[in-house]
């Protein structure tokens, strides 16, 4: 089944269309394969380009560079994260060591970034935690307590001056923290694309469909072609499942959002003409809510297991439903169908919300599964794995394996069962704030 490109995301309908897209139409050798043309993929593809002037290297994606979950998340480049179970002492040293990657990864975007002289609507604004449960206090007074043992700057808000800085008072409390990032996802990924070094051609719209190891070599096979290589990196994210890359430990789900139009000038007046923010919730089913730099509102309230590989438009158009009464609770002063576009995405989750980066055979590496987080962790293990897969080693790759790793998960239909029962225990548990 082919990944569909379609014109339904905001973020990318901001970008000009590409020209000169190379497709695989014959057989290929090359030393480097990538597969999977997102942030882990173009970020490997640029680091061994660099690493290896002389060498071909493939870079293949199902559909357009950068078009997948890349260009369609939310575009918060996290410092923290909330919804990650910790409690005991151990527990705090194990999410101390995931801070410590989300960090990197902020390093590894902002090096790109000043590199190559980037402009993706980079704001250190921070973001918010936010709910409109006073209940949710404690879960924040928790949260802060912890962050404060780790050094993470920040404070907690209430309904007065949330209102303030939002332009809603749908939110009674809310945790602020200092070091998040909001960005144009879509324009950064395609900088990634435009960047490219000259010794990696990148071939798009081209579906994988097989693989298989013989001897010292991996055979790749597409509809209209093959592609022999030496080394072969897996980086598709909410797709390794479905290539049978570390099956046991991953498994996708599908989200939706919608983004409004931009706001006129009587509308942004009549929510108190707030600053560029960011909202993640409270509880892991709540809406995740962005008021952009040209005053459009994001949405993000529904996530589920789905074929990751096309949401129907009639579906579509019913979750839609549900992000307009998201911006009506939050802003009944707008008018209605102020909303302009909404889209579907794939994430890739662990059990335990760890990520995947590893070296499976000789010549089969894998990087992925980054639970929602990953414009930095994505660019971070892109560029590590590459340089795992050239048998060198470094700091952040040191720091990226003292992670836990991801645990095993039961096999099918065992795991749907039980995503599906997990995921709407949280819905119910967050739907006043959806």
């Amino acid at each position: 089944m082919e990944v569909v490109n379609d014109n339904t995301c905001s973020w990318i309908n901001d970008l000009t269309p590409r020209n000169n897209i190379q497709t695989i139409s014959s057989d290929l050798d090359c030393e480097w394969l990538i597969i999977g043309a997102g942030y882990t993929g173009l970020s490997a593809a640029r680091k061994l380009g660099k690493l290896f002037p002389n060498q071909k290297i493939l870079l293949v994606d199902a559909q357009l560079a950068g078009e997948g979950a890349s260009s369609r998340n939310s575009g918060y480049l996290v410092d923290t994260t909330l919804n990650d179970g910790f409690t005991s002492n151990k527990e705090l040293d194990n999410y101390k060591k995931k801070a410590d990657i989300y960090k990197l990864g902020i390093e590894a975007v902002k090096r790109f970034i000043k590199e190559h002289q980037v402009d993706c609507d980079w704001n250190e604004c921070g973001k918010y935690f936010a709910s409109s449960k006073e209940e949710d206090k404690k879960i924040l007074e928790n949260f802060s307590h912890n962050l404060s043992k780790l050094g993470f700057e920040h404070n907690l808000l209430f309904n007065k001056d949330l209102k303030k800085r939002l332009g809603t008072n749908f939110y009674n409390i809310a945790l602020n923290t200092k070091g998040g990032i909001l960005l144009h996802p879509g324009k950064l990924v395609r900088a990634m694309v435009e960047t490219l070094p000259e010794n990696v051609s990148l071939y798009e719209n081209s579906l994988l469909i097989d693989w298989r190891k013989v001897n010292d070599t991996v055979i790749c096979k597409f509809r209209k072609g093959s592609i022999k290589t030496k080394k072969i990196i897996f980086a598709t994210n909410g797709f390794l499942k479905s290539l049978g890359i570390k099956s046991n430990y991953n498994f996708p789900i599908t989200l939706t959002a919608s983004m409004t139009r931009p706001l006129t000038d009587q509308e942004f007046k009549s929510i108190g003409e707030p600053k560029e923010w960011g909202v993640l919730p409270v509880r892991p089913m709540g809406a995740t809510i962005r008021m952009t730099k040209n005053r459009r509102i994001l949405i993000r309230n529904t996530a589920e297991v789905y074929n990751p590989y096309q949401m129907l438009q009639s579906d579509l158009d019913k979750r839609k439903l549900k992000q307009e009464i998201g911006v009506k609770k939050r802003f009944p002063q707008l008018p209605d169908n102020i909303i302009e576009s909404s889209w579907s995405g794939i994430v890739s989750r662990t059990r335990n919300s760890s990520q995947i980066f590893e070296k499976i055979d000789e010549n089969i590496f894998v990087a992925g599964c980054y639970n929602g987080s990953g414009i930095g962790v994505g660019v971070l293990f892109g560029e590590q794995i590459a340089i795992k897969a050239s048998n060198e080693y470094t700091n952040e790759i040191e720091t990226i394996e003292s992670r836990n790793k991801p645990t095993w998960l039961p096999p099918q239909p065992f795991l749907n069962f039980g995503v599906k029962v997990r995921l709407m225990y949280e819905r119910l548990r967050a739907r006043s704030e959806i």
